[in-house]
């Protein structure tokens, strides 16, 4: 376990102690309010019944002595002896709250029988009573029995002849009330206070245990995928962890999608400068043999010259083609917030392409409908006339001498906004149904091209970028008859 393990673990342990000391020390200290408060009651019960009676005939046939000989015999019950001046007989103190309720139930229509007010045959009149106490309650078996036994004490003086008094540690008579009961269990236990707060506390461990491994456990997978990252190992781990439906299982997929992404522009890094590297060595090659041509027969200095101008065009080409491709997927850049018309962007491109185009006698038609006249794209229009461009002039070198290059511009909705397609078809050797989805990668050469040393396979890997860039989508599809047709569909601006 580690340490924000514990930190998790001992503030949950620590709310959960501190709630349930919170709420236990509330309801004790309600509970305690409440046995104050039953303190001060009277007591109705049969068993109180009976003691009153009993310190009733007691006082009428002996007076105040033998009540007194008589409360002083009583073990687990309290009987106030109350005289009108208020002094309790016994000398001990009584509640004023005690001794008005005890007054008020006597002046009820229908008086209870446990408050009297009794006269002695000494002359002396007392309020007696029982107070409503937690340990008569929790001793009602034994109760009878202490009233039987200082009845039995106190008879012979007092009330005339009955029962002999049992001597000290002789067994109670078989007919006497409550023989062999034994008295019940205190209700003020200690193991009635400590045993629920010990299981409470057991179980805010138990929770608090289960709390922290939940939160501890993802922050200590994502600790980990960071440690294989910084080794270099960049593979997903969070990706089965789809149960969890919280914001730390989020925060590990995202991370799966951030190494995936690494991964990948680390691949295509490593892809590029392979590539790279095999399109420079050809033109290198070439320039290390033109030179040396050039030392070995110095009648042929300007065919030499010629290459070598030819080859430094084409590494410079590449070269400023890599630093597009670099710039687009980076995303560097000026904002696209310009408002672009495409029909006088095609109109531009394509005159040139057919200027270009004359010396094989290819031929460029473009046909569009009345909708996409006046259509707009908001983008940068040097970006999308390089698209555009790198994918007619890719048609155009690849269609046969003679041949006709079609381009198609036309406005259709895809059920969420209006596009601008444009399509550009020729009928050139097209590409493997394989290799549609591979055209767009950099420095891809299909079967049929991959010895020809016009081109660097790059413009279409451009396009892709620049269309995506704008909203769009690009896409290659075999024509049927034999050619290729590139699809090019970009989101038109609404006015607004």
């Amino acid at each position: 376990m580690g340490r924000l393990f514990w930190k998790f673990f001992l503030c949950i342990m620590l709310a959960q102690v501190t709630a349930t000391i919170g709420i236990g020390g509330t309801f004790w200290l309600k509970n305690r309010a409440a046995q104050q408060e039953r303190a001060l009651d009277i007591d109705t019960s049969p068993p109180a019944q009976m003691i009153i009676e009993a310190a009733s005939a007691t006082l009428e046939a002996g007076g105040s002595a033998a009540l007194r000989q008589f409360l002083g015999k009583l073990e687990r019950m309290r009987v106030f002896a109350v005289d009108g001046r208020g002094h309790e007989l016994m000398g001990r103190a009584v509640h004023p709250a005690m001794l008005s309720k005890a007054r008020a139930m006597l002046e009820q229509s229908q008086p209870h029988p446990v408050v009297r007010t009794v006269t002695g045959s000494d002359g002396q009149r007392y309020l007696l009573f029982l107070p409503s106490s937690e340990r008569f309650r929790n001793a009602e078996a034994g109760a009878a029995r202490d009233t039987l036994n200082a009845v039995t004490l106190s008879g012979p003086r007092a009330m005339g002849p009955g029962p002999r008094p049992r001597e000290a540690g002789t067994a109670p008579p078989r007919g006497e009330f409550g023989r062999g009961m034994p008295p019940g269990p205190r209700m003020d236990s200690p193991y009635r206070t400590f045993i629920p707060l010990g299981a409470a506390i057991a179980a805010s461990l138990l929770f608090a245990f289960l709390l922290a491994w939940y939160f501890a456990r993802p922050i200590r997978d994502l600790r980990q995928a960071f440690e294989a990252a910084s080794h270099g190992d960049l593979a997903p781990r969070f990706h089965a962890s789809g149960k969890r439906g919280d914001e730390l299982t989020d925060l590990g997929r995202d991370f799966d999608r951030m190494t995936g992404r690494l991964r990948h522009l680390m691949e295509s890094q490593t892809r590029l400068l392979h590539d790279v590297s095999h399109e420079l060595r050809s033109p290198l090659a070439r320039l290390q043999a033109a030179i040396g041509l050039a030392h070995q027969q110095p009648d042929k200095m300007d065919a030499s010259m010629q290459r070598i101008e030819r080859e430094s065009e084409r590494m410079d080409k590449l070269i400023g083609e890599l630093l597009t491709l670099s710039r687009l997927e980076a995303g560097a850049g000026s904002p696209l917030s310009e408002d672009v018309d495409i029909a006088e962007l095609l109109h531009d491109i394509l005159e040139d392409a057919r200027y270009e185009a004359k010396a094989r006698q290819v031929d460029i038609a473009l046909a569009g409908d009345a909708a996409s006249a006046g259509a707009a794209v908001t983008g940068r229009p040097e970006l999308l006339a390089r698209a555009v461009e790198n994918v007619v002039r890719n048609a155009v070198k690849h269609s046969p001498d003679g041949g006709t290059v079609d381009v198609k511009r036309s406005r259709l909705h895809d059920g969420k906004q209006d596009l601008l397609r444009i399509a550009v078809l020729d009928r050139g050797p097209g590409v493997a149904s394989a290799d549609l989805a591979s055209i767009f990668q950099p420095f891809f050469r299909a079967s049929n091209t991959q010895h020809s040393t016009d081109g660097h396979g790059l413009g279409l890997a451009i396009a892709q970028h620049v269309i995506g860039a704008h909203g769009g989508r690009i896409g290659a599809s075999l024509r049927s008859g034999g050619g290729l047709c590139v699809e090019m569909l970009l989101p038109v601006k609404t006015p607004g």
